[in-house]
């Protein structure tokens, strides 16, 4: 154990010493956390909408009123050419063309269904399924307004009307910042746990530094637990000043436990830990290193499921994603955050990455050699 203390106290130094990792540690996480999770967002606001409008009656231009009155779509155009319309939407000045034929008054007038043409822009599949979304909402409202004025006309009475309340739990505003910012702590402990520790085991092989290591009597397992326990130290903190920074500038809810968080955080830290140091065993320099850790990365966070639901993913990568640990802390945090989740609601998340943190930090011991 006093040896174990004294080579923490050698990785602390030699980290401190850095100027660089001194720096990225505190200011990664003011910049990411500041920047990233009011940017970082699928939400579409002010759809660049054109009209072709061949009707020209009330009950179209109302339509047209409901589009402008809404938050999400901007009347930019008007025209009425479908060829100058297609021109506009093939150039992206604009993101739905939406065309009223000749007789669309007439037949909502008539009790007819009323036609309506809608050109999307659907090079993004999510924003054209989110545009497609909010006007088949708008279209609906308006087709509602349209059957309880015509029921009023013709009979003179209101229509029975089942009135629904809808309540979102967890978020109940529907704010895209509290879904984002647990997603963005992962990131952030992530960047620092995996990408620093590996790059610092590395450059003390580059700079020679390791070799007074391996020529002493120190055990494989205590320059592991060495490399490890600085970097787990640094990532809590880095996920405290994220907490921190998520309450003060964008009122983030925390419902649950903070200690209980904090220790799947740390188990989540052991495995990135292991797993960066086992991979630069494999490296002999930083760019080595950089490549295949940038792969790693990059691969876990995509499918972690921050940005798109993990049950939407087909069953191969969802199987895949049994051995990624940032898809289970992803899964925790929004979990322990935004409905207060107790560990017997997150027991299953956290015995995995118990399990990935003891193979991969047994695959880091087992493959460092100590060559001299």
């Amino acid at each position: 154990m006093r040896t174990i203390l004294y080579l923490i106290r050698k990785e602390f130094i030699q980290i401190f010493r850095n100027k660089f990792i001194g720096k990225a540690i505190f200011a990664v996480p003011i910049v990411q956390m500041l920047i990233l999770v009011p940017a970082v967002t699928f939400e579409i606001r002010n759809v660049r909408l054109c009209i072709i409008d061949r009707d020209m009656t009330p009950e179209s231009r109302g339509l047209i009123s409901r589009l402008e009155g809404s938050s999400f779509f901007k009347v930019n155009y008007s025209t009425p050419s479908e060829e100058e319309a297609n021109k506009l939407l093939n150039k992206g000045k604009c993101d739905l063309v939406l065309q009223f034929p000749s007789g669309f008054g007439r037949e909502i007038i008539t009790g007819k269904p009323g036609r309506l043409l809608a050109s999307i822009n659907a090079i993004n599949a999510s924003s054209a399924q989110l545009t497609w979304a909010y006007l088949n909402g708008v279209i609906s409202d308006y087709n509602m307004d349209l059957i309880r004025e015509n029921i009023n006309i013709n009979t003179g009475s209101s229509p029975p009307i089942i009135s629904i309340t809808n309540r979102y739990w967890y978020n109940e505003m529907l704010n895209y910042k509290y879904y984002m910012l647990p997603g963005i702590l992962v990131i952030l402990v992530t960047a620092i746990g995996f990408i620093l520790a590996g790059l610092n085991m590395v450059r003390e092989k580059e700079v020679g530094t390791i070799e007074q290591i391996n020529v002493t009597p120190v055990k494989r397992y205590h320059f592991i637990i060495a490399k490890m326990v600085p970097f787990l130290l640094i990532g809590l903190v880095d996920l405290a000043i994220g907490m921190i920074l998520g309450k003060l500038a964008f009122n983030i809810p925390f419902e649950g436990s903070i200690a209980l968080l904090f220790l799947s955080a740390t188990l989540f830290l052991v495995a990135v830990l292991g797993l960066a140091l086992f991979i630069s065993t494999f490296s002999s320099t930083q760019q080595q290193y950089m490549f295949v850790g940038f792969f790693c990365m990059i691969i876990f966070i995509l499918m972690s499921g921050v940005f798109t639901p993990l049950e939407s993913m087909p069953d191969w990568a969802q199987k895949i994603d049994v051995i990624n640990p940032v898809a289970y802390l992803m899964r925790i945090n929004r979990m322990v955050m935004l409905k207060g989740s107790t560990i017997h609601d997150i027991s299953h998340d956290l015995y995995s990455l118990a399990v990935i943190a003891i193979v991969f930090t047994s695959l880091a011991v087992n493959r460092y050699r100590k060559t001299a």
